[in-house]
């Protein structure tokens, strides 16, 4: 991971990133209670700002101090607290009701470190929700990174949360339908893979 190269990336355009959530963010978290949230490795902060949009205190982290400040610009005055740190390792200073994970694509070492973490700062009851690039995706989809040593299926991530009470609320392969350019100048949809996995950490045994 080279924060520098981020920093570049998000230099170079108005936004990497569309200001409207991720689709599965959004439909899977809308009748959740505000409460606290972190959004891991959250870019330029667009999952961030929706949930402040609805209530929720947000933390964004990730380690490209440009996408931040970005995010800040974009969150006018919203409730989001912008935080530049390791996201494989960064720990809030309190356990936290939701976790956002989307498109945090990183060697399976990395991963593994992340999804962890990001579980482990959950309340009792607290959700963890992560979407990413599935690795059918390289062969049957479009789009996303080239490189199979970051893609990941729901089962991996389940595997990465081995040992840690979690209740699964879902973990599978989704389509989501994207937008490319034909040869003739005009647009075709293309479905892209993706792995979504929500789970609640499981309540304290009293």
């Amino acid at each position: 991971m080279d924060a520098d190269a981020w920093d570049q990336r998000y230099s170079a355009s108005e936004l990497v990133w569309s200001r409207e959530p991720n689709q599965f963010v959004a439909t899977e978290l809308a009748d959740l209670p505000p409460g606290t949230a972190v959004d891991l490795a959250a870019g330029e902060g667009r999952n961030a700002i929706w949930l402040a949009s609805r209530g929720w205190s947000a933390t964004a982290v990730d380690f490209s101090q440009v996408a931040l400040d970005k995010g800040a610009r974009l969150a006018d005055g919203l409730d989001v607290t912008w935080v530049r740190a390791d996201a494989t390792t960064w720990q809030p200073p309190a356990p936290v009701d939701l976790v956002v994970m989307a498109y945090f694509q990183v060697p399976a070492d990395d991963r593994r470190r992340a999804v962890r973490g990001a579980a482990t700062m959950l309340a009792p009851g607290g959700t963890l929700l992560l979407v990413a690039h599935d690795s059918t995706n390289l062969a049957e989809g479009t789009g996303g990174p080239q490189d199979p040593a970051v893609l990941m299926s729901a089962e991996d991530v389940l595997a990465d949360l081995e040992g840690i009470e979690v209740e699964v609320v879902r973990a599978e392969r989704v389509a989501r339908e994207v937008s490319a350019a034909d040869e003739h100048g005009g647009t075709e949809r293309r479905t892209a893979w993706d792995c979504l996995v929500r789970v609640v950490r499981a309540p304290e045994q009293a």
